[in-house]
């Protein structure tokens, strides 16, 4: 853990999770487990972590500008995982396949979105996050993937842990190559897009990408994996940096970068 004061940290909200844990349904309680996991990284990576609810939000969160110098009461947002959501709000009717859909959960992580882009402060959605930023920005969502050559999530009942395990191609130079370190920077020498591992518990995914975001990462099957806004600091990746799988080396990285380019 880094030693800075907390005076000294950026303050990163994060939207608190409103569905509780005692759902029947393990996914919720595994989203909330994932959100108090993201919440230590940010704190582990220098950040300050502001855990946003309704009521804080409602009461002028985003009330400085961070591009006319004015300061807020955050620096800098990861919307992190979580259940579906609502299809109506990207023109569509809901089909059987959603789980915890919660219109004020969905109220909560928009209102926070379109704050933070207003703001121009740096945004790293994180899944469900990825999926709402698609949605912000005018995109779409599938809404339950067909079985492809990719695997995206693990049968509840087939072993092999919480995730699927796949690779990703990451745009070198983009912002979510940054994210990873200087094996992903073009100034190595080579144009390709570089492979990384990820953790992978999804059965939604971005279909139409919104006009504004460019895309960034993709699966060997095409699913848009990680998505950009190329005029602000704006980055979402479908997968799950935050997992305990992974070594700590390979959790932290992502959060250090995020919380640095929050100190801008």
């Amino acid at each position: 853990m880094q030693n800075s004061t907390p005076a000294s940290r950026p303050r990163i909200g994060i939207p608190v999770r409103l569905s509780s844990s005692a759902d029947p349904d393990p996914r919720v309680a595994k989203a909330n487990g994932l959100f108090e996991d993201i919440v230590d990284l940010v704190r582990d990576g220098g950040g300050e972590p502001v855990l946003l609810t309704p009521e804080l939000v409602e009461d002028g969160l985003f009330a400085g500008d961070r591009r006319a110098g004015t300061p807020g009461a955050i620096d800098g947002v990861v919307l992190p995982g979580g259940g579906d959501l609502d299809p109506r709000l990207y023109g569509e009717e809901p089909g059987d396949t959603l789980y915890d859909v919660n219109p004020e959960q969905d109220r909560l992580d928009i209102a926070v979105a379109r704050g933070t882009i207003d703001a121009g402060l740096p945004l790293l959605g994180i899944c469900r996050g990825h999926q709402l930023l698609n949605v912000v920005y005018g995109g779409t969502l599938t809404q339950d993937m067909a079985q492809g050559t990719v695997a995206h999530r693990n049968k509840p009942s087939g072993g092999g842990g919480r995730w699927a395990w796949h690779e990703v191609a990451i745009t070198p130079g983009s912002r979510v190559a940054r994210l990873y370190g200087a094996a992903a920077d073009p100034a190595l020498g080579s144009s390709d897009a570089v492979g990384v591992k990820i953790a992978s518990g999804h059965h939604q995914a971005v279909a139409q990408v919104a006009p504004g975001l460019v895309v960034t990462a993709v699966a060997d099957d095409g699913t848009v994996e990680a998505l950009e806004d190329p005029k602000r600091w704006v980055v979402s990746v479908q997968w799950h940096p935050e997992v305990l799988e992974l070594s700590e080396a390979q959790r932290q990285a992502p959060f250090r970068a995020f919380v640095e380019a929050c100190r801008g």
